[in-house]
């Protein structure tokens, strides 16, 4: 029998060579669950306005693999003791920490299972796993719960206000939407991290290029994860599920394909979530969805087929948004205006085709520890304290803007 050469060594259009630390960690990439991602959009329908934006949860994971590493790496050069089981355990945490997405990514998350954080589901497929893998993934639970306390910045590096998710996401959401907002200094701010008392922070001399992060993630926001056609995008695949599920309660025929069936013909929650729904989500992506709709523009329901067919060929609806509420006139008048336009009734074009809501926008957070920067004196302050930039303090603060989607024609 012959051996895999587990010694692999990835190229990453961002962050280089990425040579995989450990055959446990080749494993897991190889694992089905793993694989699924490459058929997972990291933005969403964003492509629908970024060309590019096609790239995948599978490259994001590699990518955020990578800076862990360097950042492990870079603590170790400073006298921070971490061993050769802690180093693996963040790296598959880290690795798995997006496994639970479902199709489209947040656009579905609450569509297809209500009220279970894709969080949630990658703890269930990581403990999956470990059962699979014999416990050799129990550390890496730990880290991803933040639940492991001798070391917390091993977690923080995972998941926190400056992670190796977040670092990844702009660099690379960036580099495929064409945004330049989102480039970040990562190689600097990773080499200017370190510990203290147990907690990650961010020695004084790197402290602006925390402050170019945190800007071109609030920039990043309004550009690419809400930009007004993407939102408009989101609202209407939603719908089409959302109408999807109520003809199959009705006992109308969608299809054969049955694990899409599952969350269809049934309102999954946190209640039913159980591992024969875990099995079935674990055989959605993204193509499943799109072969849908393709399928479903030719249903004899009205709205599943108008709202299919239009989705496919990118004749979105119109969105406005604003700082001010969306007034009941305002939302009466174009539902009126949708249900002329395409022949049904009011109280079914408010359901289906008009979306009204809310945008929130929050750069930074000081929950949980916030960004600490390590002074030379070797104090601590929270990064809007220590900066000098009087506009920092304002990222703390949640931006609120209100939306409504309407048709014209």
């Amino acid at each position: 029998m012959v051996t895999a050469n587990k010694s692999k060594i990835i190229n990453d259009p961002l962050h280089g060579f990425l040579a995989l630390p450990s055959a446990l960690i080749y494993d897991v990439i190889q694992h089905p669950y793993f694989q699924r991602l490459r058929r997972i959009r990291q933005l969403g329908l964003s492509e629908w306005v970024y060309p590019g934006a096609t790239h995948t949860r599978f490259h994001h994971a590699l990518g955020a693999l990578n800076l862990t590493i360097q950042a492990v790496e870079t603590l170790q050069r400073k006298g921070i003791e971490i061993t050769d089981e802690e180093k693996e355990g963040v790296s598959l945490a880290i690795l798995l920490h997006d496994i639970g997405h479902g199709p489209y990514s947040h656009t579905l998350e609450h569509t297809l299972i209500h009220g279970v954080q894709h969080e949630e589901i990658s703890l269930q497929i990581m403990q999956r796993m470990n059962v699979e893998f014999e416990g050799k993934l129990s550390l890496a639970i730990e880290i991803f719960k933040g639940t492991y306390t001798i070391k917390p910045f091993l977690g923080q590096l995972v998941s926190g206000q400056l992670d190796m998710d977040r670092l990844d996401y702009l660099l690379r959401d960036s580099f495929y939407t064409g945004v330049s907002e989102g480039i970040v200094g990562a190689d600097r701010i990773i080499h200017m991290l370190n510990v203290s008392e147990g907690n990650l922070v961010v020695e004084e001399k790197g402290i602006y290029s925390v402050e170019k992060f945190l800007v071109a993630r609030r920039l990043m926001y309004w550009q690419v994860y809400l930009h007004k056609t993407v939102i408009a995008s989101d609202a209407m695949l939603i719908s089409i599920l959302q109408r999807a599920r109520q003809l199959a309660m009705a006992g109308s025929t969608l299809g054969t394909y049955h694990p899409l069936m599952h969350f269809l013909f049934k309102e999954v929650n946190a209640s039913n979530f159980d591992h024969e729904a875990l099995d079935l989500f674990l055989a959605l992506d993204d193509i499943d969805i799109m072969s849908s709709l393709k399928q479903w523009q030719f249903h004899e329901d009205k709205i599943l087929s108008v709202l299919c067919g239009r989705m496919l060929n990118r004749q979105l609806p119109k969105i406005k948004i604003g700082l001010e509420p969306i007034t009941d006139e305002m939302f009466t008048l174009v539902t009126q205006q949708a249900a002329n336009v395409f022949g049904i009734s009011e109280a079914l074009a408010a359901e289906f085709f008009i979306k009204k809501g809310i945008l929130e926008n929050h750069a930074y957070k000081t929950e949980g520890g916030g960004i600490r920067i390590l002074r030379k004196n070797g104090s601590i302050q929270d990064v809007a304290e220590a900066s000098d930039n009087y506009n920092l303090a304002a990222l703390k603060e949640t931006v609120t803007k209100y939306y409504m989607i309407y048709w014209e024609k």
